[in-house]
């Protein structure tokens, strides 16, 4: 595995993910924002933002693994949530949860989540982006 992710002492210690990511492999992989589509691209979970994660993770997952790798290998992770309120986090996370769950993977990388006005689609509520190491 290329990555090792880690809560430094000294920083303080999210349930939710790990604060540093550490990556020894030699090949980037960068995946788009995925947003909730299916392979049809039609949107998946309408207005359901818990539907729509789940939806964006397993899109991530399909792409890495067209890379030859797995969620193991996400040194970060970047969520864009339209009109993000901290009333927004249990549905996130519960999304995470289930995706997480048919992935097999688990503790989410390094991530930054930013609230933003629209995305491309007004029924995307929100979208993922992924940086992942190769071994």
């Amino acid at each position: 595995m290329a990555i090792t992710l880690v809560n430094p002492s000294g920083l303080p210690e999210i349930d939710v993910y790990r604060q540093v990511s550490i990556a020894t492999g030699s090949k980037l992989v960068f995946i788009a924002g995925q947003v909730a589509w299916d392979a049809e691209g039609i949107t998946v979970g309408e207005g359901n933002l818990a539907a729509q994660v789940e939806q964006c993770y397993l899109n991530i997952g399909t792409a890495l693994a067209e890379a030859g790798g797995s969620f193991d290998d996400v040194a970060r992770l970047t969520f864009y949530v339209v009109d993000w309120t901290p009333d927004k986090m249990p549905p996130l996370l519960e999304g995470i949860s289930r995706a997480a769950a048919k992935l097999g993977t688990t503790p989410v990388p390094p991530a930054t989540l930013l609230g933003v006005a629209a995305l491309d689609v007004p029924d995307h509520l929100v979208e993922i982006e992924a940086t992942a190491v190769l071994g």
